[in-house]
């Protein structure tokens, strides 16, 4: 049966993390009248090598924008700073709420074990938003009538490894072969980060990776292109796969989920 409430939020580190790691699903989703949101802990402002922090960052917003309408969803950002994202009282009290503003049905955000810290405290924040949104005590503002317990997966780390270079095991991937060219349009509305991440790491390999990580995935399941990703399960949390229900065929299960 369809989520009644068919509102996604997905929460990465950076403008261009969605794009990278979940964007296919967030196209998926949109096709079938999901209301989509992005949003980000930061707006990127350690990004590049030539402007000053307050440049690059509200460049990145308008890019991070326009990604976000090419899908017909709204882009947010924490205003957070790079590098000193942090699980602490302020930026709890920010995602959360935005997060009761929003009411979610799903939220997609970073692995739990990813290449940085920004990645790994994001993913953290994610999960305390999607306990505790609707707690009336937990921040201000109306909570949307029956809300609750949203579901909640883990998109596949950069470069599909943790931290130790070991390979990441999604529970699912969705085919996103369909989608793979607007998820690449997506992407290439970032245009200071082409730059910047070929100057910082010495090769331009930025719609590369997002090709080679896709197809890597997709090649698991016998299709063009796939994200992976992995579901919350713990107590209290939601333990159908809300992917499967909403995208059919398009996921396929690649790990046994334990349920009780």
């Amino acid at each position: 049966m369809p989520a009644s409430r068919r509102v996604a939020l997905c929460l990465m580190a950076h403008p261009d993390d969605c794009e990278f790691l979940a964007a296919g699903a967030l196209i998926l989703l949109a096709d079938r009248g999901w209301e989509i949101h992005i949003a980000s802990a930061t707006p990127g402002d350690c990004g590049t090598t030539q402007l000053s922090p307050e440049a690059i960052a509200a460049k990145r917003r308008d890019e991070a924008a326009m990604a976000a309408s090419l899908i017909g969803a709204r882009y947010h950002c924490l205003e957070l700073r790079d590098l000193h994202v942090h699980y602490c009282e302020e930026a709890i009290r920010r995602i959360l709420q935005l997060t009761r503003s929003i009411a979610p049905a799903l939220i997609l955000t970073h692995a739990v074990h990813d290449y940085m810290p920004d990645h790994e405290e994001t993913a953290k924040l994610a999960r305390t938003a999607s306990i505790g949104f609707f707690v009336p005590n937990a921040c201000g503002g109306p909570i949307t009538p029956g809300v609750g317990m949203p579901h909640l997966y883990y998109a596949d780390p950069v470069g599909l490894t943790d931290h130790f270079g070991q390979p990441h095991s999604p529970h699912v991937i969705v085919d996103i072969s369909s989608v793979l060219d607007r998820k690449m349009d997506m992407l290439r509305k970032h245009e200071s980060q082409r730059s910047w991440l070929q100057a910082h790491y010495g090769t331009d390999e930025y719609t590369h990776s997002l090709l080679e990580w896709s197809h890597r995935r997709g090649q698991a399941i016998g299709v063009q292109a796939g994200e992976g990703f992995r579901q919350h399960l713990g107590y209290g949390y939601p333990q159908d796969c809300l992917l499967s229900r909403e995208l059919g065929p398009l996921v396929h299960a690649v790990q046994k989920i334990a349920t009780p």
